[in-house]
């Protein structure tokens, strides 16, 4: 799992004004004129068109960000894929996150908007909270990334099957990658103040920068090293050197990440100064809020911890040296591929509007207006099904030079990353009704509800998961793949229950039809695909898109953008209106952008 982590709406021009202030005027729940369905006014043009921009350049940025990743992936596979290091490494960099969202995610990036949202409209902007806030998350942050790193023997002999060199190995990765937990957790903080400060941009864009730090470092490693088809990397053969240049520059990624966002902290304005003591800045309502939210991450992560421990037991059961036969059976390093892959739509499209969105709807829901807040939910989950539905039929049937695009040039390693993503894929547009859903619940500052929901999902998920380890190694990671698909089903349909008997009725029949229409058009793509797919070898087992990395680039580059040509059209003619909600925003930046020619 990674932290994001995150359709663009341009501003607009006069050749498409109305498209672009409708979609701004949908996604912040206003009406046809601008004003609220109960008739009390929104904001004005201006605001809205920032909105649009805001949500732009974070779709871009997240665009850019994800692009530098899957390059990252690609050459991560080059360097160490197909060998037992990779598994190990993958284990070991997995950790921070959890640790981290275990902790403290949960809070930061949920909870602690709302009320510094609250506070930005006291008489010195905020100042006052947000000074004791990061005193005391930064301060909690070191304590808890230094006591961890101390811990790492422990820490990582209970959390991974790993065992003898390769558990010596992954303590040694572990003092490497644990620190990103303090980073993290910064990068999350000031991020969050921004958002708050309707400052959306630079938190967005962050990631590339680190995303380039990620591959320079690799790159630097298969110079040093050599990729892992010249040279098998084994726990036996492994040096500090490599250690260095793996995670150390994984590590030094996310520092970059967070630091690139102090600057724009400080040009706030906010004075901000190191501030101890809680009494008198309100901290104790964002506590008891807390309190619901970190039991849902607490819940959640310790059912990935269990994942973790699943996912490396047939790594952990290889002997140390063990090369391309012991990596035969695929594991937590497919998986992860498989994950992030299938994960993508939902970080560029949902997660960049649902953040936009999600200071309005505090806004909103402060104001109790919760017929803007249904009419802003509605036009959310809408517009972000019309791309991730598609996506998700796409990741099926290009599930295959995907999964080579990772493999390293490993036809076995490329084909278990396929099989995997295939089945998460199919879960994937109900991962991102969930996660918008939930955001509603938060916005109306209800912690206790998604806590009762994750408390739900989790018994489910740790039931299979457990289910998963009792099957064959090479099964286990598939077995994996399946308990969360079922559960993506399963968290969409608790929160629709419970949102709707705080909300009532926001427009389930109408969303439910705009999504069939969507799954319609994208089977008539997905079937097009298919047959596209034939002819660079799919059904072959020594096809073509099979036989290399550039192999299957060439692949995708063909039939991808031919299922997007037969997806736009079939929606077109099935007349989807949030087709136009996407595209004509976007039309009327490039218009704006082309000289006009008198």
């Amino acid at each position: 799992m990674r932290i994001p982590a995150k359709p663009a709406f341009p501003p607009s021009n006069a050749p498409a004004r109305g498209a672009a202030q409708a979609t701004a005027r949908r996604l912040l729940g206003g009406g046809p004129d601008g004003a609220a369905p109960g008739g009390r006014d929104v904001g004005t043009v201006p605001a809205r068109e920032s909105t649009a921009r805001s949500s732009a350049s974070m779709a871009v940025g997240t665009l850019i960000s994800r692009i530098l990743g899957l390059v990252k992936g690609v050459v991560l596979g080059i360097a160490i894929a197909g060998t037992t290091v990779s598994q190990v490494f993958e284990g070991s960099n997995y950790l921070p996150n959890i640790i981290f969202l275990l902790v403290a995610g949960g809070v930061f990036n949920a909870v602690l908007i709302p009320q510094i949202a609250k506070a930005s409209r006291q008489p010195d902007r905020g100042s006052e909270f947000i000074s004791r806030l990061l005193t005391l998350c930064v301060t909690g942050l070191l304590v808890l990334t230094v006591a961890v790193t101390a811990l790492v023997v422990p820490i990582m002999g209970a959390s991974t099957s790993f065992s003898g060199g390769q558990l010596k190995l992954a303590i040694t990765f572990g003092l490497f990658l644990l620190p990103q937990i303090f980073f993290y957790g910064l990068y999350s903080l000031l991020g969050q103040i921004l958002n708050a400060h309707n400052a959306f941009k630079v938190y967005a864009w962050a990631p590339v920068a680190n995303n380039v730090v990620a591959i320079a470092g690799l790159l630097m490693f298969i110079v040093v090293a050599g990729s892992s088809r010249s040279h098998q990397h084994t726990v036996d053969n492994w040096t500090t050197t490599e250690t260095l240049l793996l995670a150390g520059t994984a590590t030094l990624g996310i520092v970059v990440q967070s630091a690139v966002l102090v600057i724009p902290v400080k040009r706030l304005g906010l004075r901000l100064r190191p501030r101890f003591g809680l009494r008198g800045t309100g901290l104790g309502v964002t506590a008891r809020i807390a309190g619901w939210t970190m039991g849902t991450m607490v819940i959640g992560q310790l059912s990935y911890l269990v994942v973790l421990r699943v996912a490396t037991i047939s790594s952990g059961s290889k002997p140390d040296g063990a090369g391309d036969s012991g990596s035969a059976i695929p594991g937590i390093y497919e998986f992860n591929r498989a994950t992030e892959l299938y994960i993508m739509p939902h970080s560029i499209i949902a997660l960049s509007i649902a953040t936009v969105m999600f200071t309005a709807m505090a806004r909103a829901a402060a104001a109790q207006d919760f017929t803007g807040l249904r009419s802003s939910l509605s036009a959310a989950l809408r517009t972000t099904g019309v791309a991730t539905v598609f996506a998700s039929i796409a990741l099926i049937v290009l599930s295959g030079p995907l999964g080579m695009l990772f493999g390293g040039n490993r036809e076995f390693s490329g084909r278990q990353i396929a099989i995997a993503l295939a089945i998460l894929a199919i879960g994937a547009p109900f991962f991102s009704v969930y996660f918008i859903l939930n955001r509603v619940l938060y916005a109306l500052e209800d912690a206790r509800t998604p806590f009762i929901i994750q408390c739900i999902v989790v018994v489910t998920s740790v039931a299979m998961v457990l289910g998963a380890a009792a099957l064959p190694p090479r099964l286990i990671i598939y077995g994996l793949a399946v308990s969360y698909t079922l559960n993506n089903f399963i968290g969409p349909f608790l929160s629709h229950h419970y949102l709707k008997r705080r909300l009532g009725n926001y427009g389930g029949g109408l969303i439910l039809r705009a999504y069939m229409r969507f799954l319609a058009a994208a089977l008539v793509a997905g079937v097009a695909g298919e047959l596209a797919l034939r002819a660079f070898g799919s059904s072959s087992p020594s096809g073509f898109m099979w036989t290399s990395i550039s192999a299957s680039l060439m692949t995708l580059a063909v039939v991808g953008p031919a299922m997007a040509v037969v997806y736009f059209l079939m929606l077109k003619a099935l007349r989807v209106r949030e087709l136009d909600d996407v595209v004509g925003p976007l039309l009327s930046r490039v218009r704006a952008r082309i000289p006009s020619q008198r």
